[in-house]
C-alpha cells in the first residue's frame, strides 16, 4: 500500500514543470504578438495617406527658417564641490544660439552679469550631480531662463530692451579636475 500511494505522487511532480515551461512560452509568444501588432499599428498611423506629405515636411515648410547667431563665452574656471565637500576645478565654456543678428555684441555688453549667473547657477550644485546627463539638461534649462531674464533685465535699465535673445545653450567645454 505504501508503495502505490509513492507511485502516485511521482508523476504529478513531472506534470507540474512541464505546465510551468507551457505558461513560459505562451506568456513569451503574447508578448511577441504584442509588440508586432504595436509595431504594425504605430507604423500605419505615421504613414501619409496616397497623395499627402508627410508631417514632418508640412511642418518644416510652415515654420520660418531664419538664421542662427552664436556667441561664446569661453574657458571659465570655477570652484565646485563633490558630495563628500571637498573643492574641485570645473572648466566650462558655453556657446548661445540666437536668431538676434547682434547677439555677439549683447553677449559682450552684458558679459559680468551672464558670468555671474553661470557661477550661480553652477554653485548651486555638486560635481556628481553635473557629471549625469539629467544634471547637465537642468543645469541647461536654468542657465537658459536665467540669463535670458538677465540680459533683458538688464537691457531694459540701459533704455534698449532686448528680450529672450538666446534660444539654446550648448556645452562646448565642461571639464572636472
Amino acid at each position: 500500500m505504501a508503495e502505490e500511494v509513492a507511485q502516485t505522487e511521482t508523476p504529478k511532480s513531472g506534470g507540474g514543470k512541464g505546465l510551468m515551461i507551457a505558461l513560459i512560452a505562451l506568456v513569451v509568444i503574447l508578448l511577441i504578438a504584442v509588440g508586432v501588432g504595436g509595431y504594425f499599428l504605430y507604423s500605419s498611423m505615421n504613414k501619409p495617406a496616397d497623395g499627402e506629405q508627410p508631417k514632418e515636411q508640412v511642418e518644416k515648410k510652415e515654420q520660418p527658417t531664419g538664421q542662427e547667431f552664436k556667441a561664446s563665452i569661453n574657458e571659465l574656471v570655477l570652484n565646485i564641490t563633490n558630495s563628500k565637500g571637498r573643492l574641485q576645478l570645473m572648466k566650462l565654456s558655453i556657446s548661445m544660439t540666437s536668431s538676434n543678428e547682434n547677439i555677439q555684441a549683447v553677449v559682450e555688453s552684458y558679459r559680468d552679469e551672464i558670468v555671474d549667473v553661470i557661477i550661480s547657477q553652477v554653485s548651486a550644485r555638486n560635481s556628481e550631480e553635473l557629471l549625469t546627463v539629467g544634471g547637465k539638461e537642468l543645469l541647461r534649462e536654468e542657465l537658459l531662463a536665467e540669463i535670458n531674464r538677465t540680459i533683458t533685465s538688464a537691457s531694459t535699465r540701459t533704455g534698449t530692451t532686448v528680450e529672450n535673445p538666446i534660444n539654446k545653450i550648448l556645452f562646448t567645454e565642461f571639464v572636472f579636475k
